[in-house]
């Protein structure tokens, strides 16, 4: 389905907000979908969106087409979502794509790498760009169509056992990171660990692990991070703006009514908007609540993001001349962020620059 059949449908959003549905919608056949997450039930942000989705789906098809939503664990493995949907074992599922960079590299450019685009530029290339279309064209070898469904915006670089004062201190350390950036981790000497989130606390607490990265302050602070390593730094510079997505198994989406077919485009689309919005009102009160609680602010040392910066283009040009399917996306991508970083330069980061500058009372 083309994003531009969004607008063609555009009805449908004023049938999402009131909860009722014409009669074209009440005269469809029940559906009955379920829904694989990656993620534990205890994030009402992150494995939240999931919830708000299937709930918008059932309102705007009059309790027609209803979708259950499964945490990490209870169908399937939190990283087996992907087989699952490929092999139609769910209906769909909502991940992290960079997940399952182990598949090929080129899921992640449909989530987040290292020094990559922000929540806004994300959405504009996937919304706006050639994003959608490129990455739809991808998940196509998987059996499955995607939908943009929910944003973290930029995170924070984790919780460390000891502090980071130079590359130095980087060398050898075990960090749990997700996806794609444990490549670039590996580059300037640390042991990545790919861990799902519920089982991060224990092996922070045990020392399996030196150091750790989830989301930000308002998912952290629930995960209790902060009473088992101290140094909070930032920024996450591996996760400028990841993209989570709504995977659908590509038959089961054809057997949807063009109807049923819009209710998922624009209840995913809403989703989408409102995770970022749950971030964005909930982590300012709780990296309030983190400091006061003992958490250490730091930033990453300047040598730690040069040196990562390198490694980063490195690994994406070797990828360039060696994976088909990663140049093809990448080259567009690449010149889509570059450009929208120029504009930000005169826009979004002088305002913001000048904003942080500010005492307010």
């Amino acid at each position: 389905m083309e994003r531009r059949s969004f607008v063609k449908h555009a009805g449908l959003a004023g049938i999402l907000a009131a909860g009722t549905a014409p009669a074209a919608v009440m005269a469809q056949q029940a559906v009955r979908w379920r829904l694989a997450s990656s993620f534990p039930n205890s994030l009402d942000t992150i494995f939240g969106a999931a919830n708000i989705f299937a709930q918008k789906v059932k309102e705007a098809s009059g309790g027609k087409f209803e979708i259950s939503v499964h945490a990490g664990g209870e169908l399937v493995p939190p990283f087996g979502v992907v087989d699952a949907v490929q092999q139609g074992t769910v209906e769909c599922c909502h991940t992290a794509p960079y997940y399952f960079f182990g598949k090929d590299p080129t899921f992640a450019l449909g989530c987040a790498v290292p020094f990559g685009m922000n929540s806004r530029q994300m959405s504009a290339w996937m919304y706006q760009g050639n994003g959608l279309k490129l990455m739809r064209e991808f998940y196509a070898n998987y059996n499955i169509i995607s939908f943009p469904m929910g944003n973290t915006g930029a995170q924070m670089g984790g919780w460390f056992r000891k502090p980071i004062k130079s590359l130095a201190d980087m060398k050898g350390l075990k960090m749990r990171i997700g996806g794609f950036a444990g490549k670039v981790m590996e580059r300037i000497g640390v042991v990545p660990q790919n861990i799902p989130g519920g089982d991060i606390y224990p092996s922070l607490e045990k020392g399996t692990i030196d150091a750790a990265e989830w989301i930000g302050p308002y998912d952290d602070l629930k995960l209790g991070f902060y009473k088992v390593a101290k140094n909070y730094l930032y920024p996450g510079w591996w996760e400028g703006g990841p993209e989570l997505d709504l995977f659908v198994n590509q038959k089961a989406y054809n057997a949807l009514s063009p109807e049923y077919k819009s209710i998922v485009e624009i209840a995913a689309s809403h989703a989408h908007i409102n995770m970022q919005a749950m971030y964005d009102a909930k982590n300012p009160p709780a990296l309030k609540e983190l400091v006061g609680k003992g958490a250490k602010l730091q930033g990453f040392p300047k040598d730690v993001m040069e040196a990562a910066f390198k490694a980063s283009n490195e690994i994406y040009n070797e990828l360039s001349a060696s994976n088909p399917n990663w140049k093809k996306v990448y080259t567009d991508w690449y010149k889509f962020r570059n450009d929208d970083i120029l504009w930000f330069r005169f826009a979004d980061n002088e305002f913001d620059r000048f904003m942080a500058t500010r005492k307010f009372t």
